[in-house]
């Protein structure tokens, strides 16, 4: 029994860290975004039915098996510590059983459907697996799945309804930009118009919708732009959810190529934080719920709900940018550490303070300024 497994994806939203994965669809159909490292390199294809709710059901015999694990430790079915580090310290158990007694652990009630667009399968399809889920697991609450919007513009609201009734409440959709000239340039397979289409009927289908956008996606040349059509398909479309994903450009990405040859330029730390104001700024008339809940971003502060927390988020952009130079600094190789959540943090522990001024002297006296953004680079670009 313990050696059972199921098929899981390479990746997940940040905010389904404690979801269920399960995988209905491999890598990407579309795989061809200038910034994404993700799926290049392998092919897409479809999961049959039968497979997946086989997945579902061996996903269910672990449950049910950690369940009896725990009665047989004396904790009456529950997911104590005792048991979930039973499952993580044997190595009779499968990463199956590690990932499932987890997801029991924190007891979220959220699944996660991985890969890339989900929505590429026949909705008949979808509706038979979703209905299989949630009867597998009744005491699963939300489920969710990343879909491209070019997919969604191909599905009737009757259809994107249909996978609401059969159990899917959320779709998170990859925005990046709603300019179609930086769309074009990243290779992003869709235009501002067919975004605001495809939001629209997630939204007319009564499903939840997390929006992603990516400020730097212009580069310096096209940085205004960006913000201001990001902006505007955003209030068009009124999404549930409005998540802030800041680019970066690893060696591994297609987009690197055109870094190096100097056909793109990097937005700086500070130039992006002007964006995000600009961007903040031209949200208007929405209920969204902004959040920039990954280490990639500068700020994580910028968060809060439209319109009530629009001045406070702009404020967060206006504490970082009047901070002395070093003072910025500081803050930028803290939070690329991981040691710095908010710039208030900077006073909050002069000892950590201390370090990172420190690190920074050794690296400037070492290669001077260039030194010490390459080494901000390394530490960020860890996390794409």
């Amino acid at each position: 029994m313990e050696h059972q497994s199921f098929e899981q994806g390479p990746i997940r939203p940040p905010n389904e860290a404690r979801s269920l994965l399960l995988r209905l669809t491999r890598n990407c159909p579309w795989n061809q975004c200038m910034f994404c490292p993700v799926y290049k390199g392998r092919k897409f294809s479809l999961r049959s039915v039968e497979e997946v709710k086989k997945d579902i059901q061996t996903a269910r015999d672990i449950a049910d098996d950690i369940k009896a694990l725990s009665w047989s430790l004396g904790f009456t079915g529950r997911i104590t510590d005792q048991v979930a580090s039973h499952v993580f310290s044997s190595p009779n158990y499968s990463d199956a059983y590690r990932s499932i007694a987890a997801w029991l652990y924190y007891g979220t009630g959220a699944c996660f459907l991985q890969d890339a667009d989900n929505l590429v399968m026949a909705t008949e399809d979808m509706v038979e697996v979703l209905q299989f889920l949630r009867e597998k697991f009744p005491e699963i609450s939300r489920v969710t799945t990343y879909s491209r919007s070019r997919t969604i513009v191909r599905k009737s609201v009757d259809a994107l309804k249909k996978l609401k009734e059969a159990g899917l409440n959320r779709i998170h959709v990859g925005l990046e930009s709603g300019y179609d000239p930086v769309l074009r340039m990243m290779k992003k397979g869709v235009t501002g118009a067919q975004h605001v289409e495809a939001g629209q009927k997630v939204v007319a289908a009564g499903m939840e919708l997390s929006e992603y956008v990516m400020p730097g996606l212009g580069g310096q040349d096209l940085w205004r732009e960006h913000a201001l059509a990001t902006a505007e398909v955003l209030n068009r479309i009124n999404p549930h959810f409005i998540r802030i994903r800041s680019l970066r450009v690893p060696d591994r990405v297609p987009l690197f190529s055109l870094l190096k040859e100097g056909t793109f330029k990097m937005q700086t730390d500070d130039m992006l934080a002007e964006e995000i104001k600009l961007f903040i700024q031209s949200l208007s008339g929405i209920s969204s719920v902004v959040t920039s809940d990954h280490i990639m971003n500068l700020l994580e502060e910028v968060s809060g709900r439209l319109p009530e927390d629009k001045e406070k988020m702009l404020e967060v952009v206006d504490r970082y940018q009047k901070l002395p130079d070093s003072e910025r600094l500081i803050y930028r190789v803290g939070r690329r550490g991981g040691a710095y959540r908010s710039t208030d943090d900077l006073k909050a522990d002069p000892a950590t303070y201390r370090k990172i001024k420190n690190l920074i002297m050794e690296l400037q006296t070492k290669g001077g300024v260039e030194e010490v953004e390459r080494f901000i680079t390394g530490m960020v670009d860890q996390y794409v």
